[in-house]
């Protein structure tokens, strides 16, 4: 937590309820909480860091909803694949993985998420090698390393291959060690505090990867521990055909029977969705990661957003792991939920303030976090990013909304995380980009050569 900071002449979009916005204003935060905002210019203040914003737009920090940090080390692999074939091309490379590869690919990760404008990051890991150490531990540590606030779920799987699920049975744990690691965890890292940049959620990966009885006992353990939900579900047509011949329902039906839809509870990717699937969402209040750019890499098609979005349900955007989406930046997928909603439905489908929305509060909502963060409001988190829109690719666009989204990536100005500079003038501040790009190149190849590929 830092000084003041004041941010002066610059547009302004809040997101807040009503839709705030000011074409020339300022924010100031202070002990790393938002003490003003509002149009024309900032007062003085003693001691204030100052930063001119004229030609610039301050957004609320973005917030990621979906995310596999350790596939940094896996990009490019299986790149004409299906979701299920890539998979299992995969599981034996992430088979190799230890405490010490996860610290370099999360850290990598995180960076580009602070680039793109990203404050809010989660991450959903699954693969726990019996030999690999504790991942979970060093993610976080990645996270404090780069300074952005973090949420990190224990995923798991069960069920491995001889037992009719997915993943090959070096890569699945024993149920009773999943649960006494996700309660251990939580006790260990989960901070349930207004300002906390540590959160805990359960997530067990998959239909396809988890037995029904732990994902019946995962849903009981973070009710009672007082944590929230987030898995897998119905990403692609397979899996509708897995659930459908395993468990006699389709996924929404399967997982609802399990206790896994509520307002505590946020499900990556839902492609297939049927008209009362979405209405199930939007009454329970449970939420979607939508993550356009993996979706389309895979061929698993595209989420019903705007119908989600009308039936009330809250959406934010995620990633995905980078195996899947290479670019890696959660910038770009406003502009693909944007492009692909209109793709389906036509040019009234999303409008740039709609993908604006879902990565900011729509995110927050499904992270349950919107009291703190996801929108520009006296009394929030000093989350913010400033986006600069006078140059080449923007400056012709009176509207600094549809600039960002619409055009092509913006430079980075500022990114704060309780005031304090993440990204400054376009350059990460908390960690040497040029490293961790040489430790992620390293930590690739050894990742290949302990697999036998490449």
């Amino acid at each position: 937590m830092d000084g003041t900071v004041v941010i002066d002449g610059c547009a302004i979009a809040t997101v807040d309820p009503a839709g705030t916005e000011h074409s020339a204003g300022h924010v100031i935060v202070t002990g790393g909480r938002i003490t003003a905002i509002g149009a024309g210019p900032a007062p003085p203040i003693d001691g204030a860091r100052r930063i001119d914003g004229r030609g610039c737009l301050a957004t609320p920090g973005f917030v990621n909803t979906h995310h596999h940090l350790y596939q940094w080390l896996t990009r490019g692999y299986a790149a004409d694949g299906t979701l299920f074939e890539w998979l299992t091309a995969l599981y034996p490379v992430w088979a190799h993985l230890d405490a010490d590869l996860e610290y370099v690919a999360a850290s990598t990760g995180l960076a580009a998420l602070a680039l793109s404008g990203c404050t809010t990051a989660m991450d959903h890991h699954y693969v726990f090698p019996a030999s690999g150490g504790d991942l979970l531990a060093a993610e976080i540590e990645a996270a404090r390393r780069i300074g952005l606030r973090f949420c990190a779920t224990r995923g798991s799987m069960n069920l491995g291959r001889s037992s009719g699920g997915l993943p090959p049975d070096e890569v699945v744990e024993d149920a009773d060690r999943i649960l006494s690691e996700c309660e251990a965890a939580v006790g260990a890292y989960h901070d349930a505090s207004f300002d906390s940049l540590l959160q805990v959620a359960l997530a067990p990966c998959s239909p396809f990867s988890v037995t029904g009885e732990l994902m019946r006992d995962c849903a009981e353990l973070a009710r009672r521990l007082g944590v929230r939900l987030h898995t897998h579900l119905a990403e692609t047509s397979d899996e509708e055909e897995f659930c459908l011949a395993h468990f006699g329902a389709r996924p929404v039906d399967y997982v609802e029977s399990l206790g896994w839809l509520g307002d505590d509870v946020w499900l990556a990717h839902c492609v297939h969705l049927s008209d009362g699937d979405i209405a199930k969402y939007g009454s329970t209040g449970t939420g979607v990661a939508h993550c356009p750019s993996s979706n389309a890499r895979l061929g698993s098609g595209i989420a019903p957003i705007p119908e989600l979005l009308a039936a009330g349900a809250p959406v934010g955007l995620g990633v995905d792991g980078v195996a899947s989406n290479e670019h890696g930046g959660l910038a770009e997928e406003l502009h693909q939920a944007l492009l692909f909603a209109r793709a389906r439905l036509g040019p009234q489908a999303l409008t740039a303030r709609q993908a604006l929305w879902m990565a900011t509060v729509g995110g927050a909502r499904c992270l349950g976090r919107s009291d703190a963060i996801g929108s520009l409001e006296v009394g929030k988190l000093g989350d913010l990013a400033l986006w600069r829109l006078d140059g080449l690719g923007h400056a012709d666009m009176t509207d600094p909304v549809s600039a960002l989204v619409f055009g092509p990536p913006a430079p980075l100005q500022l990114l704060l995380v309780g005031g304090r500079a993440v990204v400054d003038g376009n350059e990460l501040r908390t960690a040497d980009v040029a490293e961790l790009a040489a430790a992620n190149r390293a930590g690739a190849r050894e990742l290949a050569e302990r697999a036998g590929v490449r």
